[in-house]
Parts: C-alpha cells; structure tokens; sequence
C-alpha cells in the first residue's frame, strides 16, 4: 500500500460544500475563495514517509497552537501565511462545524516551494549518523571529534527536496537548491531560516529548552516570499530539556522521535505498510507533545 492509498483509508476529514485542495500527511487544505484556504491539521501521525495507522487523539489542536504561537513571535522576523486563526471569527457556516475548533485555521493561498528549509544546531539523528561515516552533514565539514548531542559551533542549513506523496525527501546541497527555485530566493530562506531558528532557540532556552533542529517551508503570495505550513512543533523539531541534557548520549526528546524510537524497535522493514502501536505509545506521544506545548507557551 502507497501513501496515497493509506491516506484514502486513514481518518480523512471532508467538508460538505468545501472543495479539498489537497491531503498531505497530517493537514488538509480546502478552498474558501479569495485567495484563501482552510487548513485543517488531523490526528495522523507520521515517521520515515509514512503515515501511521494509529491516531494520536488531541494532536492536531496541539500542532495548531503551537504554530500560531511562534507565527505570532516571529511575525517581525518572517511574514507568514495566517489569516484568521480565532475560530469564532470563521465564516458562520464552519462554525457550526464544531470538529474544526483548535485544529483549523484560515491561511493564504500561495505557491508551495518544493523545499524543505532544516537548520540543524546539534549533532543528531540523522545528522549524527553521517557525520560518523565522513565527519560531515548534509556535505557539510564538522570539527572533528564531536560527540552525539553536541552543539554545532554555528547552525547549519540543510535543505531538502519536498516531494510528491509516496516518495522520499531527498537531502541536497545548496548548489541544487539554487538551480531548482533561483539564487536569490535560495539565499533568502537560508538566511530567514537561520535567522527564525536563533530567535526560537533564545526563547525556548529560557523555558529550559534546546531546539536541536527543526525544518520550515515557504510559500509564495503575489510575488513576496512568505513563512507556511507549521513552525516548531513537535512534529517539525527536536526538543531537548537542559536539565537533561548531556552530550555524549541521544537526550530524552519531547518531540516525534518517541514513534521513530519506538517503530525502529519493531521488527518493522520500513518499506512495507507500518505497524500499528499500542495504547501505551499512544499515551506517551500524546503526553510528550501537551508537556512542551505547556512549556513553551505559558
């Protein structure tokens, strides 16, 4: 079973009257009209491009607003695609659609940019695997001598491709980037992505928080590039406590990484339809992702 096929079989929502637009992984986007569309984030969750058979009840109005959250922070850093966000300022007819509430927002309708922008600020996951092979990242010459978890003498930007449903994101250098969008868009997200990346982290370090890494996606409105999608959830980054935090040794996240953990634990191929997970993994995620909603926003 293809991604597409498991999303046609997965917890999707549909909208009477509502054209959708487009089903991605966890968010859905219909038409309004006006250059505007719904998105709506659903409870599916995904690891390694797939989407999981198993719900995470709650986590979309998590993912929700926690994102409005940081667009509104870092609104004089990076202009961004919200329009309405408030749910008793929706158009009254989806207001009856009490389902909405929390996971929904009314967003601009622009062009997607076929990248994904990652800033990585520590060693980790992925990252760290590479970097135990050839000393790099991404391409990217590290000291020597590092160890896992350590903090990267300057974040580093990472892009990858974002490509169509069923297929792998594939890392890339900056050189490709360039060729795919242009150099000088190219040279604006990575610096607007290291630069909203920084002032996140000064943030969350004061909630006794380390951003390690996180991704960000961008989008074009009448010609001005502009921040979409979702920022610094615990879908899109990695999320260390301090007080827990020692290099050396992969710290204890309150991110996505617990399915990842946890999947890589099966016996699960990772080519294959994914397994379902037990009620006490479910239960653990969901209490992850409220524990650094709290934390960061309160």
């Amino acid at each position: 079973m293809n991604l597409e096929q498991q999303e046609q079989a997965l917890y999707k929502i549909e909208i009477p009257g509502l054209n959708k637009i487009y089903s991605g992984k966890v968010r859905e986007l219909f038409e309004l009209g006006d250059d505007r569309m719904l998105m709506v984030a659903t409870d599916r969750i995904s690891a390694f491009d797939y989407i999981l058979p198993t719900p995470v009840p709650e986590k979309g109005i998590i993912l929700t607003r926690m994102s409005l959250f940081w667009f509104d922070y870092l609104k004089d850093t990076m202009d961004n695609h919200i329009l309405e966000g408030d749910f008793s300022r929706f158009p009254e007819s989806l207001q009856k659609l009490t389902s909405l509430r929390d996971r929904s927002v009314i967003v601009r309708k622009v062009r997607r940019l076929p990248i994904e922008c990652v800033v990585r600020g520590y060693l980790a996951g992925s990252g760290w695997k590479e970097y135990l092979q050839n000393g790099k990242v991404c391409g990217i010459k590290l000291p020597s001598g590092m160890k896992e978890a350590d903090k990267i003498p300057e974040p580093i930007f990472t892009p990858a491709t974002k490509e169509e449903k069923g297929k792998h994101d594939v890392n890339i250098n900056f050189s490709r980037m360039e060729n795919m969008i242009g150099r000088e868009i190219a040279v604006m997200l990575k610096e607007k992505s290291i630069l909203l990346y920084k002032k996140a982290s000064a943030y969350a370090e004061k909630k006794g928080i380390i951003i390690a890494d996180t991704k960000f996606e961008f989008g074009i409105y009448k010609d001005k590039v502009i921040l979409i999608d979702e920022i610094f959830t615990p879908d899109s980054s990695r999320f260390w406590e301090k007080s827990r935090y020692f290099p050396g040794r992969s710290p204890v996240s309150l991110d996505k990484q617990y399915i990842r953990d946890y999947l890589l634990s099966t016996d699960w191929d990772r080519n294959s339809p994914p397994p379902a997970f037990p009620e006490e993994v479910v239960r653990m995620t969901i209490n992850k992702y409220r524990q650094i909603y709290r934390i960061l926003t309160e």
